[in-house]
């Protein structure tokens, strides 16, 4: 079986005990007359469950000695949210024999009771439930769909009239206990259905006439704004009416003033009129005369304006000239900067080429000086080897005479020796030859 919720059994048990308790109340009061005071039983237990529906889901809140939960705290709010309960709010501070916030808050029901208004004080607090989070937790009655249905049964308490006396009650001792023995159902109650349907019919004829009486008053209430306003408004116009007709008479004695000044105005263009026919037939005279010779300068004037056009047209045609001469000079200037710039970047590769060539050159002179050094120190050596062959030469003769055997071995020795030399020095020329060309 799945497990309920705690919080829902206990919304759901108080909306039936506020169901039970509101209902014994109409039907009680019904019978009783109607007028009720603060000793009649059902009332005493109408607050009782009124007061456990409200601390349902109550925050508790620090206070300086201890922790406590009171219901005074979303009732005060309900004057900042509803005009016309700042009256019941300030009644209830007034009370001289309150000393707790949930004596104020049971005065503050008393007083909304008599007023008939518990209900819309109370609509009014629901809806505005990101206010009430401050003082109740989410899962509070008054932030769920069950305080919305106690709000719209309390509604039906508007059939009872209740004469509270509030001042000399103690509320702030009152031990707050459901009597449950008040709603066990007996055989009599049982049988009354049919006074039940009575009581029901004659609530809801009360409903009726109490809802209509206010739709009316609400409607008698803006039929006298409107009056009022319609009364501004035609006062208003009858002041605009006499401001207009003084302005209508003004206007008519600006009217004749100035009718009889126009016929003046009129005599005087007419003796004007006969006198300007004079002057325009002697100057039509005039302008017959001049005529002639207008039209003699209109005929020079056109031969020159023809001249004119035609040299602005020929200077026009000269300027499309120098214009596409101007285009084509450019054109080519545009051309000789691009020469000019290529021929500038030719010439420093020329350049580059120069100094490559000048580098080359410095370089082979300097391997010719010493090709030359070389060359004369190879001259140098041949020129000792001739005279070491020389030596040679003359210590062989010396020799043919001793021994003609060691003679020709000797003399094959030195043969060899100048051949390897002469071929020495022929290459070193060569090589000299070849790094000087």
């Amino acid at each position: 079986m799945a497990v309920k919720d705690p919080t829902a059994v206990e919304r759901a048990n108080l909306l039936n005990m506020a169901k039970l308790s509101i209902k014994g109340l109409i039907e009680s009061a019904l019978s009783f007359g109607r007028t009720l005071d603060s000793d009649y039983p059902p009332l005493q237990q109408f607050f009782v469950v009124m007061e456990h529906c409200l601390k349902h889901g109550l925050k508790v809140r620090k206070s300086f000695l201890s922790y406590n939960k009171t219901i005074w705290g979303p009732l005060e709010l309900v004057e900042k949210l509803y005009p016309e309960a700042e009256e019941i709010a300030a009644s209830v501070r007034d009370l001289p024999g309150l000393k707790t916030p949930l004596g104020r808050a049971r005065a503050w029901l008393r007083l909304a009771l008599m007023q008939k208004k518990m209900a819309d004080y109370l609509r009014c607090l629901i809806i505005q439930r990101d206010l009430l989070s401050e003082f109740y937790e989410y899962h509070a009655l008054m932030m769920e769909e069950e305080g919305a249905v106690i709000v719209g049964l309390l509604v039906g308490l508007n059939v009872i009239d209740a004469n509270l006396c509030v001042k000399g009650e103690d509320l702030d001792s009152q031990v707050g206990v459901i009597d449950f023995s008040v709603y066990l159902k007996s055989d009599d109650d049982i049988g009354g259905k049919e006074r039940n349907v009575q009581i029901a019919a004659i609530l809801d004829q009360k409903n009726y006439v109490e809802e209509l009486n206010r739709q009316l008053n609400s409607t008698v209430s803006s039929l006298h704004a409107r009056v009022d306003s319609l009364e501004k408004s035609n006062t208003k116009l009858i002041e605009e009416l006499a401001i207009a007709k003084n302005n209508i008479i003004k206007l008519q004695e600006e009217n004749h003033q100035l009718r009889s000044e126009n016929t003046l105005i009129l005599m005087k263009t007419q003796h004007h009129l006969e006198a300007a026919k004079v002057d325009v037939e002697a100057e039509l005279q005039t302008y017959k005369h001049s005529r002639q010779g207008l039209d003699e300068m209109y005929m020079e004037a056109r031969r020159q304006l023809r001249e004119e056009a035609q040299l602005r047209q020929d200077m026009e045609n000269e300027l499309v000239v120098q214009v596409s001469m101007k285009h084509e000079i450019e054109l080519a200037m545009k051309l000789l900067e691009k020469d000019i710039h290529e021929k500038q970047d030719t010439l420093i590769g020329l350049r580059q080429q120069l100094d490559e060539v000048k580098a080359i050159n410095v370089e082979m002179y300097q391997k010719l000086q010493v090709s030359e050094d070389a060359m004369k120190e190879k001259n140098e050596i041949i020129s000792r080897l001739e005279d070491k062959t020389n030596q040679i030469n003359a210590t062989m003769k010396q020799l043919e005479q001793s021994d003609k055997d060691l003679l020709t071995q000797t003399r094959t020795i030195a043969m060899s020796f100048v051949k390897c030399a002469n071929n020495e020095a022929q290459h070193q020329y060569k090589l000299v030859k070849d790094i000087s060309f």
